[in-house]
């Protein structure tokens, strides 16, 4: 884990990238800060969550094959799935590999994410990010708004 430390305000948009292969993860640096986000990285898969359990990221993009020979020996993905929605319906989470085609929707829905996007298509990245961001928004946009209610009218009542 890296020692530097990172303040976040209210203004910031964060973004967590989880990659072990070097050029895949500077094009998706790139392109997140092209969109405005303030990246961190994640080096291993315990380092990846304690940045997810401290900060509440908004766009968390992990390498099918993060520090792992296959997508099975994923640990940080394995951690994703089996967390519950609660803890992380505040990020759209983007798997990118060599074996899914961009925006399916079925293969998304297996792993867990709200995108899949070929590794082949980094060229696009910026454009499908903010895609998959849109739809992930349009998309809870009802459940956030609910979920703001009950708050709040919960806070009402005592």
């Amino acid at each position: 884990m890296s020692n530097q430390f990172d303040f976040i305000t209210t203004a910031d948009k964060p973004a967590l990238l989880a990659f072990s292969t070097p050029e895949w993860m500077d094009s998706a640096r790139t392109a997140l800060q092209e969109l405005g986000y303030k990246v961190h990285t994640a080096a291993t898969h315990s380092d990846f969550l304690i940045r997810f359990s401290q900060v509440r990221y908004q766009v968390v993009i992990v390498e099918e094959r993060f520090a792992a020979n296959t997508i099975e020996e994923n640990l940080t993905l394995q951690a994703l799935q089996h967390m519950p929605m609660s803890q992380r319906r505040h990020a759209t989470i983007i798997l990118l590999g060599e074996s899914f085609q961009t925006f399916t929707p079925l293969q998304a829905y297996q792993q867990s994410v709200h995108a899949v996007i070929n590794s082949s298509e980094l060229f696009l990245l910026k454009q499908l990010v903010e895609k998959a961001i849109a739809d992930n928004t349009v998309f809870l946009t009802n459940y956030r708004e609910t979920a703001a209610r009950v708050y709040t009218s919960s806070r009402a009542a005592k």
